[in-house]
């Protein structure tokens, strides 16, 4: 479980800093909250940061994925959607345009996770070990460290 805290960890510390971001222009271009309008700029930061807001989503199915199917991969896909989402939080914040390429990227890792976590509970409700042809067919899972 330390690669999944891990992962979560640096989650946290990039929503947070993706919060910063918004609060540190909302003071550049003096516009208080609850206002979500003003300068161009600041808009495009406020848009970037709330464009982000499917964590609660990302760390649900990093969870599952990783308990259930496995943890290493599920941390990796992790890492790759949080490297995604900065890429895609820093290119939105200077110009909405072009940034497709990041953002088709997250969504494609959450699919990913959401089907590892889908698999690993599936295999965990309906696939007992006990049964002689469940080993046959979890054996090369087993070898490589995926169960």
């Amino acid at each position: 479980m330390d690669l999944l805290a891990t992962v979560t960890v640096l989650g946290v510390l990039e929503q947070a800093y993706f919060a910063l971001q918004v609060i540190h222009a909302r003071q550049q271009y003096g516009i208080s909250p609850p206002r979500t309008t003003g300068h161009p700029e600041f808009e495009q930061i406020f848009r970037a940061q709330v464009n982000c807001s499917e964590f609660s989503v990302f760390i649900s199915l990093l969870w599952v994925a990783g308990i259930f199917f496995h943890q290493a991969v599920a941390a990796a896909c992790g890492m790759l959607y949080l490297y995604t989402r900065l890429r895609y939080f820093q290119g939105y914040a200077v110009a909405a345009q072009g940034q497709l390429g990041p953002l088709y990227a997250s969504a494609r890792l959450l699919w990913l996770l959401l089907g590892l976590a889908v698999a690993g509970l599936l295999a965990h409700f309906l696939l007992p070990c006990c049964s002689p042809w469940m080993a046959v067919l979890v054996w090369p899972l087993q070898h490589l460290g995926a169960w």
